[in-house]
């Protein structure tokens, strides 16, 4: 639970700021595409369902003083149609249904109503917004049934920063749930936003329950990686980005491997707990390497040290700063 409720506030404390870091991120690009995607905008719209806010053209045939333009009201009505007392429903239904409830409400007054119903704007679905560790945060329209995939595909994909997960926050209910969608139709409560987190890797290999649907008004955010730090009897120390399932053998490698002089049997992970103290794993990587002890998982910010003999913390240390000051790299605070 307390995982959730961090994730959770993590989330909201992101979206606070979202139209601040959209916007920041756009800027830099030298010419940012459209906001409208001709791919999401074109596709799907015979089988658009309609919802407040939502403006159509109706046209009958023969009959000027009945055609309009409305607008579909707060209880997913048009009340407003020539001549007619009785509200036509028109929330989750297509044009085509309206048009054709339209011509019976008709029926009562003329003969053989001709109707022509067209939709002139869109307002029902607010867009969704994907940001984080993609090459161009945006709003994508919901005029149709979108995946994760898709969305992030439109943002311009991933970059080298996505830690792994991604966190798809819902704002707005289901509008027309389906059959089993009952649940997701009902508010959303200020204090129990729907969370999901969904795992890069399980998205990219094909499993469905990774690649859910995402709903108009949601917020998803593609989690940018931490750091970890390499000091010491390395080729290259300095920072890795801790992506998804990192581990102290996959670090090291990143960060060209031990030196020859290193001491392999005593590598050392500093690992920060709370605000002061700090944890110190001592770990055997020639057995490791044998296969003899697992591989370490990493946590965000761990400080690895591969020493040489007679090397002291302070020095090791000293070393890895001095490397990533040369590279312009600064040393982070640890939260």
């Amino acid at each position: 639970m307390k995982l959730i409720s961090a994730l959770v506030v993590s989330a909201v404390v992101s979206l606070g700021g979202v139209d601040l870091v959209i916007g920041q991120e756009q800027r830099q690009q030298p010419s940012p595409p459209q906001l409208a995607s001709q791919t999401l905008d074109t596709q799907g719209i015979r089988n658009y369902l309609l919802g407040p806010g939502d403006v159509l053209e109706i046209k009958i045939f023969g009959q000027y003083d009945l055609s309009s333009t409305a607008q579909v009201d707060g209880e997913g009505n048009l009340s407003s149609l020539p001549f007619l007392e009785i509200p036509v429903v028109a929330k989750c239904r297509t044009e085509l249904q309206v048009q054709k409830e339209i011509a019976r409400a008709y029926k009562r007054l003329i003969n053989d109503p001709q109707v022509s119903v067209r939709i002139v704007q869109r307002n029902s679905r607010p867009p969704a917004a994907v940001f984080g560790a993609v090459r161009t945060p945006t709003r994508v329209p919901m005029l149709r049934k979108v995946r994760l995939n898709e969305l992030i595909a439109e943002a311009g994909g991933l970059t080298d920063r996505a830690a792994g997960t991604v966190q798809i926050l819902q704002t707005e209910p289901l509008m027309c749930p389906g059959p089993g969608q009952e649940a997701d139709g009902l508010p959303i409560s200020g204090t129990s936003v729907p969370l999901t987190v969904v795992k890069i890797a399980d998205m990219k290999s094909g499993k469905l329950e990774s690649n859910p649907e995402i709903r108009p008004g949601d917020y998803v955010l593609v989690t940018e990686a931490e750091q970890v730090y390499v000091t010491g009897s390395v080729v290259s120390p300095g920072p890795v980005l801790l992506t998804d399932k990192m581990t102290l053998s996959r670090v090291l490698a990143i960060a060209g491997g031990p030196r020859k002089e290193a001491n392999l049997s005593d590598v050392r992970i500093y690992r920060q707990k709370g605000s002061a103290a700090q944890d110190v794993l001592r770990i055997d990587f020639s057995a490791l390497k044998k296969n003899k002890i697992p591989d370490v998982q990493l946590q965000p910010y761990d400080v690895i040290e591969v020493r040489e003999p007679g090397l002291t913390v302070w020095r090791a240390f000293q070393d890895g700063v001095i490397s990533m000051l040369r590279s312009s790299v600064f040393f982070p605070r640890i939260p």
